[in-house]
C-alpha cells in the first residue's frame, strides 16, 4: 500500500484562543502612533525623546505588531475534495475499530484530521442519501423519498431524479468561481422528457465536469460473478434464434403456399417469440446493456462498460482533474464505486485481504484514496485543501452471491443498508482533514449529518445559504475547530422511503442521546439480524409499528440492544413526548412536491435512454491507456 507523506508547513498555525489577544495589537500599534504624533504635552521635544527610546526597543515592538493575526483564522476559498464510498460499513475501517482489513491511507487521514463518531446519513439507500448530501435537505423535501419499495432510481432512462430547482453546493460554488467536477457514481437521474434535455444531469446541478456512471453498479454489470447466468444467456440466445428461424420458415411457407396456415397463426407465433425474447433479455441482458454505462459530460463513452477497468479510469480522471485545476479554487467530488456489489476488484488486489472479495475491494478503495491524497501532495495543495471522507450509508449486510456473503461490517451497530432507523444503516464514517486549520487527531462524539457538508462547504467557498427553502444541515466548522462544545442538531429524523421510522434527541443539558423507533423492519428468517429472506428490508409493508415507540439511550446502549420502558427509565414518557412533539413540528415544515422515485417517474422509458450510436443500436468502448491498469 502506498503511504501518504504530507509536507507540513514550517509556520505553525495560531490557535483560536490567541485571537482574543488582538486588542493588544491595537495597544502596541497605538504606541507607535504616540511616538510619531504629538505627545501628551504637545511639545515636539517629547516626541524626539520618545523616538530615541523607540530605537532601543523597535525589534520587540515590531515582533508584537507582526506576529498577532489581523484577519480571520480560516483561509477563504480553499480547495475542497469530497470522497464518498458506496455501501461501506463504519466497521470496515481501521480508524473505526477494524483490525483485520488494512486501510492505512484513510486511517492516516483520520490521524491528521478530525474524526466524527456520530456521523449520520439522511437515508439508508443510495439515491435519497446522495440527494440529501448535495442539497443539505432531507430527501422528502425534494421528492427523493419513495412512497413504494422502489427507494432508488432503477433505470438510467427513468424520468425521475434530483429536481432542477434544487440547489446543490456545487451550483453555489460554481457561481463563486470554483472549478467543479464529479467523477464516479451519480444515481440522481439524467433526463426528464427527452434524451438530450439532461435536466437531472450533474452538469445541470453545478458540476462543470462529469465522468462516471449515471446510475449504479448491479450484479448484471459484472458477468464474471454469475457463471450460471452466462450459461443461461447462451442457451436463451440459441432458443431465440431457433424460434426466429422457425418464424421465418412459417412466413415463407405462407407466402409460397407450401404451408396451409393463416397469417393470424404466423402473427401469434411472432408475438410469442417476441415475448420470450423480452422476458429473458430483460433479466439477463437488458440491464447490463442499457444501465451499466460510462458518460463523460453529456456523451456516453462506454456501453456496456468494462467493469474491471472502471477503478483505473476513475483514478485517472480524478488525478487529471486535480492537476488541471491546481491553480484553484476547485471543488472535486469523487463518488467511488467501491464497495458496492458485484465488488469487481483489479488483479493486483485480489486475494490480499483476510475477508475475501469484500476485503480486497475495501483495500483497493483505500489505495485509490491514497493516490488522490498523493496527487494533492505532489501538486503542493495539501495545506490548501479540505478533504472529507464518508460513505453514503451503512453496509449491505444481506449482500451475497449464492451462498457467499459479500456485505461489510457495521461494527457494534444494529441493522444495515435499507433499514431506515437502525444505526447500522445510517451511521457512517466522517473524516475531515485540513492541515494547519483543523486540529490533528481530534475526535468528536456529537451528532452530525451528511447534510451538514452543504452549509459547511458553501460558507467556506464564500457562498450564501439559500433563504428560499429549508436547509436541514448545519455548518460544521465551529464544531470541527472546537469553538463550540455541541452540535447544532438537537433532533435528527430517520426516514425509510417517505415514512419516518425513527428520531433522535440530543439532550445537551444532560449529555444524553435518546432515540425513538416508531417503525422497524421485521427481520427474516426468525432470529436473523437482517431481511435475508427478502434480500432488503422493506419500509412500508412487513414492518412492526410501535406505540409507544421503542426507546433507546444511545450513549449507554449504542447497539440498541435493550429498549427502555417506563419501569426502567423514569423519564420515559417525558422523553417520548418531547421526541413526538419535535417530530410533528418537523413534519409541519414539509410541503408537497412531485415524487421522483415512485410510479411512472421510475419506469424505463426508451425515448430517455442514454445511448452512444443510434438507438436501439447502442454500443461503444472507452479508449484504453497503458497507465489505466492498476
Amino acid at each position: 500500500m502506498t503511504q501518504l507523506h504530507i509536507k507540513r508547513r514550517q509556520t505553525k498555525y495560531l490557535p483560536f484562543s490567541f485571537v482574543t489577544q488582538q486588542p493588544r495589537k491595537r495597544q502596541y500599534c497605538s504606541m507607535l502612533q504616540d511616538f510619531s504624533g504629538p505627545g501628551p504635552s504637545g511639545k515636539s521635544q517629547d516626541n524626539m525623546s520618545n523616538l530615541k527610546n523607540l530605537r532601543n526597543y523597535w525589534p520587540l515592538v515590531l515582533v508584537l505588531c507582526l506576529c498577532i493575526p489581523t484577519s480571520s483564522p480560516i483561509p477563504t476559498k480553499p480547495n475542497i475534495v469530497l470522497i464518498m464510498a458506496d455501501d461501506l460499513g463504519i466497521g470496515d475501517l481501521g480508524c473505526y475499530g477494524n483490525h483485520t482489513i488494512r486501510t492505512p491511507n484513510i486511517d492516516q487521514l483520520a490521524r491528521e484530521g478530525v474524526r466524527l463518531t456520530q456521523h449520520i446519513a439522511a437515508a439508508s439507500m443510495c439515491t435519497p442519501s446522495r440527494a440529501a448530501f448535495l442539497t443539505g435537505r432531507y430527501p422528502i423535501r425534494s421528492g427523493m423519498a419513495s412512497e413504494t419499495e422502489a427507494r432508488i432510481l432503477r433505470w438510467a432512462a427513468a424520468s425521475g431524479g434530483l429536481p432542477p430547482n434544487e440547489t446543490t453546493f456545487a451550483k453555489i460554488l460554481q457561481q463563486e468561481g470554483y472549478a467543479t467536477g464529479l467523477v464516479g457514481k451519480w444515481h440522481l437521474g439524467v433526463s426528464c422528457e427527452s434524451r438530450n434535455d439532461h435536466c437531472h444531469h450533474p452538469l445541470n446541478h453545478g458540476f462543470r465536469y462529469f465522468y462516471g456512471m449515471p446510475l449504479t453498479l448491479m450484479l448484471d454489470c459484472g458477468n464474471k460473478h454469475n457463471q450460471k447466468g452466462q450459461a443461461l444467456r447462451a442457451s436463451y440466445w440459441f432458443y431465440t434464434w431457433t424460434l426466429a428461424y422457425m418464424l421465418l420458415f412459417l412466413a415463407l411457407g405462407k407466402l409460397t403456399g407450401c404451408l396451409p396456415i393463416s397469417w393470424k397463426m404466423v402473427g401469434c407465433f411472432g408475438v410469442c417469440v417476441l415475448l420470450f425474447f423480452a422476458s429473458w433479455y430483460s433479466s439477463y441482458g437488458f440491464t447490463r446493456h442499457w444501465d451499466c454505462i460510462l458518460m463523460r459530460n453529456h456523451a456516453v463513452r462506454e456501453q456496456s462498460m468494462v467493469l474491471e477497468r472502471a477503478p483505473s479510469l476513475f483514478l485517472r480522471e480524478a488525478t487529471s482533474f486535480i492537476e488541471r485545476n491546481k491553480q484553484g479554487p476547485f471543488l472535486f467530488f469523487l463518488a467511488l464505486l467501491q464497495v458496492h456489489i458485484p465488488l469487481t476488484t483489479t488483479r493486483n488486489f485480489l486475494g490480499r485481504s483476510q475477508h475475501g472479495l469484500y476485503g480486497d475491494n475495501v483495500e483497493e478503495m483505500d489505495w485509490i484514496v491514497g493516490q488522490v491524497l498523493d496527487t494533492l501532495d505532489k501538486e503542493g495543495l495539501t495545506n490548501h485543501t479540505l478533504v472529507y471522507f464518508t460513505s453514503d450509508h451503512g453496509a449491505f449486510i444481506e449482500g451475497r452471491i449464492g451462498d457467499t456473503p459479500l456485505g461489510g461490517s457495521n461494527g457494534i451497530y444494529r441493522g444495515g443498508k435499507g433499514m431506515g432507523g437502525w444505526e447500522g444503516g445510517i451511521r457512517v464514517p466522517g473524516i475531515f482533514r485540513w492541515p494547519g486549520v483543523l486540529p490533528a487527531g481530534r475526535v468528536i462524539q456529537e451528532p452530525t449529518s451528511l447534510m451538514d457538508v452543504f452549509p459547511t462547504v458553501v460558507q467556506l467557498g464564500g457562498g450564501q445559504i439559500p433563504q428560499d427553502r429549508v436547509i436541514d444541515g448545519r455548518n460544521l466548522m465551529p464544531l470541527l475547530l472546537g469553538q463550540v462544545p455541541h452540535s447544532e442538531h438537537e433532533f435528527l429524523f430517520h426516514y425509510c422511503g417517505s415514512r419516518m421510522h425513527a428520531a433522535r434527541w440530543h439532550q445537551r443539558e444532560g449529555g444524553r442521546l435518546w432515540k425513538a423507533h416508531f417503525e422497524t423492519p421485521v427481520f427474516s428468517p426468525e432470529g436473523a439480524v437482517g431481511c435475508y429472506a427478502q434480500g432488503l428490508c422493506p419500509c412500508h409493508e412487513n414492518v412492526a409499528r410501535h406505540d409507544p415507540p421503542l426507546l433507546f439511550e444511545l450513549s449507554g446502549d449504542p447497539s440498541e440492544a435493550t429498549p427502555l420502558s417506563p419501569s426502567s427509565e423514569p423519564s420515559f414518557h417525558t422523553v417520548v413526548s418531547r421526541i413526538v412533539e419535535a417530530t410533528r413540528g418537523h413534519q409541519r415544515t414539509l410541503t408537497p412536491v412531485p415524487v421522483q422515485l415512485s410510479g411512472s417517474s421510475n419506469m424505463w422509458k426508451p425515448w430517455l435512454q442514454p445511448c452512444c450510436g443510434s438507438f436501439p443500436f447502442c454500443g461503444c468502448q472507452e479508449n484504453a491507456h497503458p497507465r489505466d491498469e492498476l
